[in-house]
């Protein structure tokens, strides 16, 4: 349908959903979220949106379609099981409002470098994670109340899912083009 709303995923926005810092949203059981004082790697979201996109005034519009552009790659991209590597930004950002779930409590100390091995399951349920703007921290997060879905109990691996959903983004492979949502998906529009 030619009046069906479409999104495009753009060079630029997977280039931004490839800087994005996973962190741990605490609440209940715990969900991924992206961190909301680094979201691009930086305290200076703006900064980090120009830099990508070279525009200076369109930042805020940019960083909101941030949201359905995860759930557009999340739900689209490919990515093979293995082991991964990454550099984990979260070392050098605050904590008080996320947290870390490699953090060691009694220290505070987190890796600088994660190695992680990603599994068929880890990519299925990255791949279902339900994506929502989180309003209070202006940025993409994961529902904490229902992670996979509407009655779907969080598996074993849940609290995988920061370094499993890091992964996937700085890894999974998505070109740019055009989505639109059906039946709850985002699917290609041919």
């Amino acid at each position: 349908m030619a009046d069906d709303p479409t999104f495009e995923l753009t060079l630029e926005r997977i280039a931004l959903l490839r800087r994005m810092v996973v962190a741990w949203n605490g609440t209940g059981s715990g969900a991924p979220i992206v961190h909301p004082d680094a979201p691009y790697g930086s305290t200076d979201r703006d900064g980090d949106i120009f830099n990508v996109t070279g525009d200076d005034d369109g930042a805020d519009e940019e960083h909101r379609a941030l949201g359905e552009a995860l759930a557009v790659f999340l739900q689209n991209a490919v990515l093979k099981p293995g082991r991964y590597q990454y550099h984990n930004t979260l070392a050098k950002l605050s904590t008080s409002d996320v947290g870390d779930v490699f953090r060691d409590e009694a220290t505070g100390e987190t890796p600088e470098h994660v190695t992680f091995d990603v599994s068929p399951e880890h990519i299925a349920l990255v791949q279902r994670l339900a994506v929502l703007w989180d309003t209070a921290r202006d940025v993409p997060a994961i529902d904490v109340a229902q992670p996979y879905g509407a009655a779907v109990e969080a598996p074993a691996l849940h609290h995988e899912m920061q370094p499993a959903l890091q992964i996937f983004l700085r890894y999974a492979d998505l070109g740019p083009g055009f989505f639109k949502a059906a039946g709850g998906r985002w699917v290609t529009v041919d």
